[in-house]
């Protein structure tokens, strides 16, 4: 798994107008389903149903990430939270890639060989 720089990887999607954003958000949910066995979709696939339902999938797909990451935080030992919650509420005001952000700092915690 990937360390990745939050602050390069929001100033490179804003560079390239989102589509490093894009590439992130596929690389993002990938991971999220090697550190959690709770998260089945593909990268791709979250991307492709976010694109065919006009966004309305980046709100499940926000939920169940926060579940994968709570799950995560388990089986690290890690106390639990309310990312579900507060995943799903910054995508509902448009703040995704603060999402993003949050996902990869809770990435950024785990070393997967």
């Amino acid at each position: 798994m990937k360390q990745r720089s939050i602050p390069l990887c929001i100033v490179f999607s804003i560079i390239t107008c989102g589509i490093y954003g894009i590439y992130w958000f596929i690389c993002v949910t990938e991971e999220a389903r090697v550190v959690s066995d709770r998260f089945q979709t593909t990268g791709g696939m979250a991307f492709l149903f976010s694109l065919i339902t006009c966004g309305i999938y980046g709100f499940y797909w926000a939920y169940k990430m926060g579940e994968a990451m709570e799950d995560a935080r388990a089986q690290h030992g890690e106390p639990s939270g309310s990312l579900p919650i507060l995943f799903l509420l910054l995508n509902i005001f448009g703040l995704s890639i603060v999402t993003l952000a949050l996902i990869q700092n809770e990435l950024n915690k785990y070393e997967i060989a």
